[in-house]
């Protein structure tokens, strides 16, 4: 059983059922109805809910438990999502390309492989899709209201601008907000917002 495992392995959702504040604000940015992956996205709120407003889903975890717990939610939402279990690590980017890719708290990631899992997250968008990154900033470590106690995990605006230079920028804003998002994600925090949008070839 691995560590997700063990977070996830508890009755309530940790991070809630809710999808997160900032996808829903964003939502509007990206294609409609359009095939979306969700990276890493644990017990399934985000998934859940693009499903619920008309996308074709599809969502990655490490995680049996969550994954289980995801399927769970998404029975009690009756929505259909195409649930794998994946290491984000192992995946192969460039299989498949979608209309949006969405990954959401994943600063699991560690500082030495940053950089090229949010440069596949690109990769993995279709050409005129959309990418939404939703994180913490180094900041956050201050708050410790969630997320990893380094700050080297977090990311800025500068790096996100710097890292997807060749995507058309239309959000790019860090900013303070209180976040009630289940006992994972639970009052002031530090964060950062990212829509890019892949072009044309």
């Amino acid at each position: 059983m691995n560590h997700w495992d063990n977070r996830f392995e508890r009755d309530e959702y940790i991070f809630g059922k809710k999808p997160a504040d900032a996808l829903v604000k964003l939502e509007h940015h990206l294609v409609p109805k359009g095939r979306t992956l969700v990276v890493a996205d644990g017990e399934g709120r985000n998934s859940v809910y693009l499903a619920s407003r008309g996308f074709d889903v599809t969502a990655t975890d490490y995680s049996t438990v969550g994954l289980a717990k995801a399927k769970a939610l998404a029975e009690e939402h009756n929505v259909s999502v195409n649930y794998l279990f994946e290491d984000i690590f192992d995946r192969d980017w460039s299989s498949r390309q979608y209309d949006n890719v969405v990954a959401i708290f994943i600063q699991f990631v560690p500082p030495s492989h940053m950089r090229s899992v949010l440069q596949e997250l690109s990769t993995a968008t279709k050409p005129g899709g959309t990418l939404l990154l939703h994180g913490y900033t180094p900041q956050q470590v201050t708050f410790g209201t969630g997320g990893p106690p380094n700050p080297e995990h977090m990311y800025t605006q500068a790096m996100l601008r710097e890292i997807y230079h060749d995507l058309n920028i239309t959000v790019c804003e860090e900013y303070l907000a209180y976040l009630d998002e289940g006992l994972g994600h639970s009052g002031r925090s530090a964060l950062v917002d990212f829509i890019g949008k892949r072009l044309q070839s």
